[in-house]
């Protein structure tokens, strides 16, 4: 191949084909998770924090406290019973305005404040679709991706409850696949340059400055929203900030700049700040206008009451308070009370990637022969369990071993970004180990290991006219075919069906799942 050839790597020409199978698969996964999206009726887990703050902020543009009857009104059909002080809130607001837009919708019920879960949900598997598909340069190999993910246990259940992490895994894995993307472009840019001077490569010089990256700034718009639903995203930001303009340094190597490629760590690594790390701060910043451009919410009036502040003198009235308020929340995340705090279903993440605890999100447990019909002779018991589908969780741990050999040895930069996606959003939980940690974190890893298992399936199936094709899609097919009746296995814990125990109690694998 020409540098001109490697440079471009240009993707597959079946572009309207490739829509078809992603919206597709989109739809189907959307209509999979809506089937009785509004059971149960009552606010289950922490749905009772966000469902509320939604509608709070729909309200009033911040969130607001609520008496401790609130749910039973609401169920009663009368929301509209918050308390006229502003509530302490601990996580940013983007998740809960897009939970907020439901109830607007549809109103508050299980149904309004799930909806938003849903529709995120399926655009996740979208959004996996095209990074693999990119990443794979195979409509197939994407498509494989989607499907495991629609099927997966985990991403199943958090597209249908009110929490905020099916929104953050959204936004990150649409960043990283920006990222990806602008690895492509400015390859395609340089190859351009060469085309444009009738080169064969640069002949040893660094080769042109590109300050307009499109890619990278729609990676900074969705970094900053998935920084506005939780802040831990920001170690995503971290790892593909870095892995990029480590892309940029190779992309001009190869395209001949030999030792001054090392330019770009400046060159291009100072633009790409900009685009990644400041127009994401500046998203991040705009994700809290409710509370800046209004007056009642939390430590809003800090700074008018403390003028010799710091930050008040530095920032102002709004800001400064806004940093303070960030401050409190920080030390709520990291203090004593939270370190001190204990949980039935504390999940440490050195057990996350075999699925070791998954946690239990609604439980009717003991219902008696003869009572919602429970026909016995045992009682019976529904459930809403947090976990993902045990033979595709494994079999993308197994995966994640042969992208690191793949990555680091086979030199195969595709096998990289699924690796560095698992593990910018898992390792940094290990620091908080003190403090108690749920499975349901585990939602951001899913759609990378996912996507490392469908490149792994890539090696299996081999070129098209390999020998071996048949073989692979053999193994393949089994494969998707496990994991799909794995998740119909584990269906009706998944929705909350009314289970006899011995039932409920043969998907528990693990004594550790109970």
């Amino acid at each position: 191949m020409t540098t001109l050839d490697r440079l471009r790597g240009p993707l597959p020409n079946d572009r309207a084909a490739s829509w078809a199978v992603t919206v597709g698969l989109a739809l189907f996964a959307f209509c999979l998770r809506v089937i009785n999206l509004g059971y149960p009726r009552n606010l289950v887990f922490d749905e009772t924090y966000y469902a509320k703050d939604a509608y709070s902020l729909i309200k009033f543009g911040y969130e607001r406290s609520w008496p401790e009857t609130a749910n039973d009104s609401i169920l009663a059909g009368n929301p509209d019973v918050m308390q006229s002080g502003p509530a302490f809130v601990v996580h940013p607001p983007v998740g809960k305005w897009l939970i907020g837009v439901g109830e607007q919708l549809f109103g508050m019920n299980a149904f309004g404040w799930r909806i938003a879960s849903c529709v995120f949900g399926a655009l996740l598997v979208a959004a996996t679709i095209r990074l693999a598909r990119r990443l794979s340069r195979s409509t197939l190999i994407g498509g494989i991706a989607g499907v495991l993910l629609t099927f997966d246990g985990l991403a199943f259940t958090m597209s249908r409850i009110a929490l905020l992490d099916i929104f953050q895994a959204f936004f990150l894995v649409t960043a990283v696949a920006c990222v990806v993307a602008d690895r492509d472009w400015f390859r395609d840019r340089l190859a351009d340059h060469l085309v444009k001077r009738s080169a064969t490569d640069l002949g040893g010089g660094f080769g042109p400055v590109v300050l307009w990256r499109p890619w990278r700034l729609a990676a900074g718009v969705a970094f900053g929203l998935a920084l506005g639903t939780k802040w831990n995203s920001i170690y995503v930001l971290a790892a593909f900030g870095v892995l990029s303009v480590l892309w940029d340094v190779g992309a001009r190597r190869l395209a001949g700049a030999d030792f001054r490629s090392w330019l770009a760590l400046l060159a291009d690594g100072l633009p790409a700040f900009f685009w990644m790390v400041i127009v994401a701060a500046g998203t991040y910043l705009a994700t809290w206008t409710g509370w800046l451009t209004t007056s009642g919410g939390w430590s809003r009036d800090w700074a008018a009451q403390h003028p010799d502040e710091p930050l008040a003198r530095t920032f102002g009235d709004a800001l400064g308070s806004l940093f303070w308020y960030h401050k409190e929340i920080y030390e709520f995340h990291t203090g004593d009370f939270i370190n001190g705090a204990t949980h039935p279903y504390d999940a440490n993440p050195a057990g996350w990637l075999l699925m070791l605890r998954p946690i239990g999100i609604d439980a009717v447990n003991d219902i008696k022969p003869g009572t919602d019909g429970c026909a016995g002779p045992e009682n019976c018991l529904r459930v809403i369990s947090g976990m993902g589908t045990p033979v595709l969780w494994w079999l993308a741990l197994l995966a994640l071993v042969v992208a690191g050999v793949w990555w680091i040895a086979g030199r195969d930069w595709r096998f990289g970004v699924p690796l560095v996606g698992v593990l910018s959003v898992w390792l940094p939980w290990f620091q908080y180990t003190d403090r108690p940690l749920f499975f349901f974190y585990a939602i951001n890893i899913i759609p990378f290991s996912v996507i490392a298992l469908s490149l792994v399936m890539g090696l299996l199936l081999g070129r098209s006219d390999s020998p071996h094709r048949r073989r692979g899609g053999i193994i393949c097919g089994v494969a998707v075919a496990l994991v799909i009746v794995n998740f119909g296995y584990l269906y009706p814990v998944l929705t909350d069906q009314l289970l006899p125990y011995h039932s409920w109690l043969s998907r528990m694998w693990l004594p550790s799942w109970i």
